[in-house]
């Protein structure tokens, strides 16, 4: 029966027109995810009144390769201009950037590419194999103490991102993160905190237009202080194209990429985690297992390699319960949600029953979006890198202006356009004063959910902490934040006492 409807699928969807759809969708969303405050969400939203004069399938395979070519398109931005396009690529920031300094912008967004693709690939793999009912019922397994420990889990890299900054300095910036995080009305009691009686807080502070702060505005305003070049001019010959990266080099870590893959996949199956939580996971997993760790944050392969292939690997995981049980994994998941009802297509186990071909043939559909964006990524990614050439007297006034239309455009008032300034103020004082953002970003994300989950746990305990030492998914991950805590303590440790003995 599958093979069936794989073959069917096959015949399906080449033809010019879905081709066309499909690539046209990738196009959409290579364009949205590299601008700065355009969401593959908000990409999503405003291609599906598109979809209403379509068929079923070409209507689904359009939003397929917005969503995932956006997804890897944040990456070009983050790498070229230390600007993520989506809250999920700045893991992609901390390394990309400082390689596009040492003038490897190209390798570096080459190996992006490849990333992206693969962890697809992977998901898309994952999609079609476990997507049946039966497996995705694992996802309902995940109550407010699962999420709690999983994203907590996730703060618990805050510890190892600190760069070369003293710890002290990183645990500081992720303190104020969690601070920023808490301003609006709590979910749990509806009380408004911290908003000093301007109401605008009190939908709290936006991510998309703090990250655009504390990364690209801080940047500029501290890069023109120190009158110094960040965007290289006259780059090296090997940098101007993309050759000096290969598929040989991507599978050197093939581990650490079918690993970070994985991540993705399990993390967006859980219906309300999201690419940043894969991402931050995927990257201290990786740093935490690679032979020169020194090197992340200072422009580190493996660190793009984590974090592109768990951000990818999102997309086809986020799609397993909104298939099959009608959960959206991730909120562009849930656009495809409304997207399924509006063409008539009712989520659930008679969703394969009653219209498998139709399913398989979108799944086929993903393998071939991903292999599409390969190609055309390849020459976005070209194009993009032209952006170095670029005059800082130029380069610096544009990148301000899209940085506030950014803001603006997320929220639609100039609420976003102050809140990017005044992240954009404070990244620049830590930066000069030595203190690492990328904590602040993480508690800034995390924080919220931490928060509810752990809330929502004790309220269901009515105040006993061992709910999460009763749940076996609980306990999991709380074994995993030891170990990936205490192992490399007492490694170090160990490590000096080697060093003492010999001398």
């Amino acid at each position: 029966m599958l093979m069936e409807y794989l073959l069917a699928g096959l015949g399906q969807l080449f033809t010019f027109e879905n081709i066309l759809l499909m690539s046209i969708g990738v196009v959409i969303g290579l364009f949205v995810g590299a601008m700065p405050g355009l969401t593959v969400t908000l990409g999503v939203a405003l291609v599906l009144p598109f979809t209403f004069g379509l068929d079923s399938l070409s209507g689904i395979i359009l939003l397929t390769g917005v969503y995932c070519a956006g997804t890897y398109a944040g990456a070009i931005t983050a790498i070229l201009i230390n600007t993520p396009g989506t809250p999920s690529s700045v893991t992609t920031a901390w390394d990309g950037y400082p390689l596009t300094n040492q003038g490897q912008a190209s390798g570096a967004l080459r190996i992006a590419l490849y990333s992206s693709v693969i962890g697809g690939l992977i998901s898309g793999i994952f999609l079609m194999l476990f997507a049946p009912p039966q497996i995705a019922k694992i996802a309902l397994q995940f109550g407010p103490p699962e999420m709690f420990t999983l994203t907590f889990l996730g703060l618990t890299v805050i510890a190892r991102v600190s760069g070369t900054s003293p710890p002290i300095k990183g645990l500081i910036s992720a303190a104020f993160g969690l601070l920023f995080a808490s301003v609006g009305i709590d979910l749990v009691s509806g009380v408004s905190r911290f908003n000093f009686g301007m109401n605008f807080l009190n939908a709290g502070l936006n991510i998309i237009p703090a990250c655009i702060g504390l990364f690209a505005i801080a940047e500029v305003f501290y890069q023109i202080e120190r009158r110094r070049k960040i965007f290289i001019q006259d780059m090296p010959d090997h940098s101007d194209t993309p050759s000096n990266v290969s598929w040989k080099d991507l599978f050197k870590h093939k581990l650490l990429l079918l690993k970070s893959s994985i991540i993705g996949v399990g993390v967006g199956a859980i219906p309300g985690t999201g690419g940043s939580v894969a991402s931050f996971i995927a990257y201290d997993e990786a740093k935490r297992t690679s032979k020169k760790p020194e090197l992340f944050g200072k422009g580190s392969y493996e660190g793009i390699i984590a974090s592109e292939s768990s951000n990818n690997g999102i997309t086809g995981g986020s799609l397993i319960p909104t298939f099959t049980l009608g959960i959206p994994g991730t909120s562009s998941a849930a656009i495809f949600l409304g997207a399924l009802m509006i063409h008539g297509l009712t989520p659930g186990p008679d969703l394969f029953r009653f219209q498998g071909e139709l399913i398989y043939t979108v799944f086929i559909g993903f393998f071939i979006i991903n292999i599409i964006m390969l190609f055309l990524g390849f020459f976005a990614s070209k194009w993009a890198i032209n952006i170095l050439k670029i005059p800082n007297s130029i380069l610096y006034p544009v990148i301000l202006a899209f940085c506030i239309i950014g803001g603006y455009a997320i929220i639609g008032t100039l609420t976003g356009v102050g809140v990017s300034l005044f992240f954009g103020v404070i990244g620049y004082l830590m930066l000069k004063n030595g203190y690492p953002p990328a904590p602040m970003v993480i508690a800034l994300i995390l924080g919220p959910k931490v928060e509810e989950s752990l809330r929502q746990s004790l309220i269901l305990s009515s105040g006993d902490i061992s709910i999460f030492f009763t749940r076996p998914i609980s306990v999991l991950f709380i074994i995993i934040v030891v170990l990936t805590t205490v192992l490399p303590l007492i490694r170090g440790k160990k490590l000096l006492n080697f060093f003492r003995k010999r001398k």
